[in-house]
């Protein structure tokens, strides 16, 4: 399965390692994560070494193009925002955003009080379960 993961680049990336780990389940089940160099150390560094129009163009085109969105939201943004807006208006995909519970007073109330139907929240509070809850929620590759 192909599956556009998300994080924030810009934001607060102060969950960088439960977002590490969701991209190594993901890979290890067999998927294809597109955007998994968002969770390089130099993402932020690698973004802009690109004009701005052709990241819009290259990450439209992958959630045009995925078969799943997974996000790790504890740091959201406009960016993460946007996307699963996106989604969630403009097709029928399935979207998954995991958060971490400790982080919740930080998160848009538009993210953790989402309830439309494509979208399931999963609030983790520690990798075990981050790892337990990505492995239910995603079919195996």
């Amino acid at each position: 399965m192909k599956i556009y993961f998300g994080f924030t680049v810009a934001g607060n990336r102060s969950s960088l390692e439960g977002a590490k780990k969701i991209v190594g389940i993901l890979q290890a089940m067999g998927h294809e994560v597109v955007s998994s160099h968002l969770v390089r150390e130099d993402a932020w560094d690698a973004d802009r070494s690109v004009a701005p129009q052709e990241i819009f163009a290259r990450d439209m085109k992958w959630l045009d193009q995925c078969d799943l969105f997974v996000a790790e939201v504890s740091g959201s943004s406009f960016g993460l925002g946007f996307e699963t807006g996106y989604l969630l208006g403009a097709t029928k995909k399935q979207t998954i955003l995991l958060y971490q519970r400790g982080a919740e007073r930080q998160i848009s109330l538009l993210i953790i009080g989402n309830t439309h139907p494509n979208c399931v929240l999963l609030p983790y509070s520690n990798l075990e379960e981050l790892e337990v809850l990505v492995r239910k929620a995603v079919p195996a590759g």
